[in-house]
C-alpha cells in the first residue's frame, strides 16, 4: 500500500501513530521593527505601514510580525535612515530625499524638481533601471529599497502673502522638502529649511516661517496650515510625484528565506498601491472642503515656473559636475522622462485636457 492509500484508509491519526507524518519544523516568529519619518496622524502614509505589516503577517501565517513606530518614538523623523543602516531597526518608511545632507543622490529615490509623475516613477523604477541604480547607491548605506507608494503630484504649499512674481519670493522663510529643492529655492531668493513636518506648524504659527509645503489637500487639511497661511498654491513643480520608500537593512534582508523575501515584496507592493489609490481618492474631497473654508487657491505664475525650471537645470548641472553617480542616475531619469512626455502628448495629456473641460 502506497503512502496516499495509507492516509486514505487509516486516516491522519493512524499515520501519525505510525510515525509517517510529513516533517514539520517549528519556526520562531520573526519580529522586525519599522520606524517611520511621519506622525501617526498622517493616516494615509502611516496606514500604508500598518497595511504592509498586517498583510505580511497574514501571508506568513503569523511567522513575520512587524511593529510600526511613528517619528519620535524610537528615533527622530530624519534619523530612520541611520537606524536602518546601523541595524538598530530592520526597516523604515521614509522619503529618501530627506537624506540629501548625506548625498544628493538620495533625492532620486523620491522626487526631484520637474521630475516624474507617480506612474512615470513606477515605470522608471521597475522597467527603466531606476531600482537597480538606487539599490546600487543604497548598498553603501546597508539598505535595500522597495516602493512604499506615491503621493502623486503635490501642491505648492501655504503662504502668508500672495506670490505674484519671482520678486515676491525674496527673503521668504519656507519649510520645503528634500535638499535639492532647498538649493533651487535659495537660487530664487527663498530661505528654505528641510524640517520634519511635525515641527512645521509650530514654526509657522510662531512666525519663524512665512510658508510651508508638504503634500496635498488631504494631509495639509489635517495639519491646519491654512489657518495661518491662507494662500494655497499649485502645482508643486518640485514634486510631480513623490515616491516613498521602505528601507530594509541588507543584513536583515539576507537572513530571509526566498519565500519570506517574496512575501515582503508582495506585501510592500500591495500597501504601496493602496497608499497611492487612497491619496487619489481623498485629495479631491479634502480640496473641496478647504475651498468651502475660504482658502485662497492660486496658480503659480508662468514667470515663476520658468524661473524655477531654469534654477533646477542649473542645480542639476552643478551636481553632475561633482558626482559621476549623480550624473549617471540623472541622465537615466531625464532620458526616460523625455520618452514618457512624448507618449503623454498623444495619450493622457490630450485625454486629460479634454476631460477637464467636459461636463459630467
Amino acid at each position: 500500500m502506497d503512502r496516499r492509500s495509507l492516509v486514505k484508509n487509516v486516516g491522519l491519526a493512524g499515520v501519525l501513530a505510525a510515525g509517517m507524518a510529513p516533517a514539520v519544523h517549528a519556526q520562531e516568529t520573526l519580529r522586525w521593527r519599522l520606524a517611520t519619518s511621519f506622525p501617526k496622524s498622517l493616516d494615509a502614509i502611516s496606514g500604508a505601514a500598518e497595511k504592509f505589516a498586517q498583510t505580511l503577517k497574514l501571508m506568513s501565517g503569523g511567522l513575520i510580525e512587524v511593529s510600526i513606530h511613528p517619528a519620535g518614538e524610537l528615533m527622530p523623523a530624519f534619523g530612520v535612515m541611520e537606524g536602518v543602516q546601523s541595524g538598530t531597526v530592520e526597516m523604515a518608511l521614509t522619503a529618501s530625499y530627506y537624506f540629501t545632507d548625506k548625498d544628493d543622490c538620495f533625492a532620486f529615490g523620491c522626487a526631484v524638481p520637474f521630475g516624474f509623475t507617480a506612474r512615470q516613477m513606477d515605470a522608471w523604477m521597475e522597467y527603466g533601471g531606476g531600482r537597480k541604480f538606487m539599490d546600487e547607491f543604497y548598498a553603501q548605506y546597508n539598505i535595500k529599497s522597495l516602493s512604499a507608494g506615491n503621493t502623486g503630484t503635490q501642491m505648492g504649499g501655504w503662504y502668508r502673502k500672495e506670490i505674484r512674481t519671482v520678486a515676491d519670493l525674496k527673503g521668504l522663510r519656507m519649510r520645503a522638502g528634500g535638499g535639492l529643492l532647498c538649493e533651487v529655492l535659495q537660487k530664487l531668493g527663498v530661505q528654505a529649511f528641510n524640517l520634519p513636518v511635525g515641527d512645521a506648524y509650530q514654526s509657522l504659527e510662531k512666525g519663524r516661517l512665512d510658508a510651508v509645503e508638504f503634500v496635498g489637500p488631504y494631509d495639509d487639511q489635517k495639519l491646519g496650515f491654512g489657518k495661518i497661511a491662507p494662500y494655497y498654491y499649485y502645482p508643486g513643480w518640485w514634486e510631480g510625484g513623490s515616491e516613498l520608500s521602505y528601507f530594509i537593512n541588507t543584513k536583515a534582508w539576507a537572513t530571509l528565506t526566498p519565500e519570506f523575501k517574496a512575501m515582503v515584496e508582495a506585501a510592500a507592493a500591495l500597501a504601496a498601491k493602496d497608499m497611492t489609490a487612497k491619496y487619489l481618492a481623498l485629495n479631491p474631497v479634502a480640496l473641496k472642503k478647504l475651498l468651502s473654508e475660504r482658502v485662497q487657491l492660486r496658480a503659480f505664475p508662468r514667470e515663476l515656473m520658468d524661473a524655477g525650471f531654469k534654477a533646477v537645470m542649473a542645480t542639476m548641472a552643478e551636481h553632475e559636475a561633482k558626482s559621476a553617480t549623480f550624473r549617471k542616475i540623472h541622465r537615466s531619469l531625464r532620458g526616460f522622462q523625455h520618452d514618457q512626455l512624448l507618449w503623454d502628448r498623444f495619450s493622457e495629456f490630450r485625454y486629460g485636457s479634454y476631460m477637464s473641460g467636459a461636463r459630467l
